[in-house]
């Protein structure tokens, strides 16, 4: 079981897979090491879920699907596999695997004080790497922001913020999301 994994542990990926389908614990795998994922806080999955809610009923019908934090993303030039919280795929080769994806459109990560510092800097830097991948979307829990970025034709990836009277504009699914309905019934954490 990887909860039996030490953090200075290398392990393979057949490793982890094999120990994560039995364990009732979530953990990320990371070019040989195991990390256990935090529970998440009440604003952190209400987030979750209304941007999970929204695409799921803006997608109906279009063949890509939003899936909401129990599914993997497989970063393979990485040998990684990261929980997002929200992703949404419109690639069918995604529809043959049933516990991971590798071709997701859009990842969106909600910040908490524990894990931003990785989620702006290396997990970032390591789902850049998805060639499908065309924004990344950090949504705070500490206050009304949400940090939209999105790769140009050049490969940059550009950085746009949204605040409370804005709307979210998501190019790769063509979904325009208020900022209010991402922060519907959020009491938002102090840090």
């Amino acid at each position: 079981m990887v909860a039996n994994f030490q953090p200075d542990d290398n392990i393979t990926v057949d490793e982890y897979l094999a120990a994560e389908a039995s364990s009732q614990l979530k953990h990320e795998y990371r070019d040989g090491y195991v990390y256990a994922m935090a529970g998440a806080s009440d604003a952190h999955v209400t987030i979750s879920l209304n941007i999970g809610s929204i695409l799921r009923n803006h997608l109906r019908g279009s063949g890509c699907r939003a899936y909401v934090s129990d599914m993997r993303v497989n970063l393979a030039t990485r040998k990684s596999y990261y929980y997002p919280d929200v992703l949404v795929t419109c690639n069918p080769l995604d529809r043959e695997l049933t516990n991971y994806k590798q071709h997701p459109c859009l990842i969106v990560e909600v910040l908490s004080p524990s894990t931003e510092a990785f989620d702006r800097g290396d997990k970032f830097a390591d789902y850049q790497q998805l060639e499908s991948l065309q924004e990344y979307v950090l949504v705070s829990q500490s206050r009304q922001r949400v940090d939209y970025f999105q790769c140009s034709p050049q490969g940059l990836w550009v950085l746009q913020s949204y605040y409370l009277r804005d709307t979210l504009q998501l190019a790769s699914i063509n979904c325009a999301i208020p900022v209010v309905d991402i922060f519907e019934d959020v009491e938002l954490i102090n840090n």
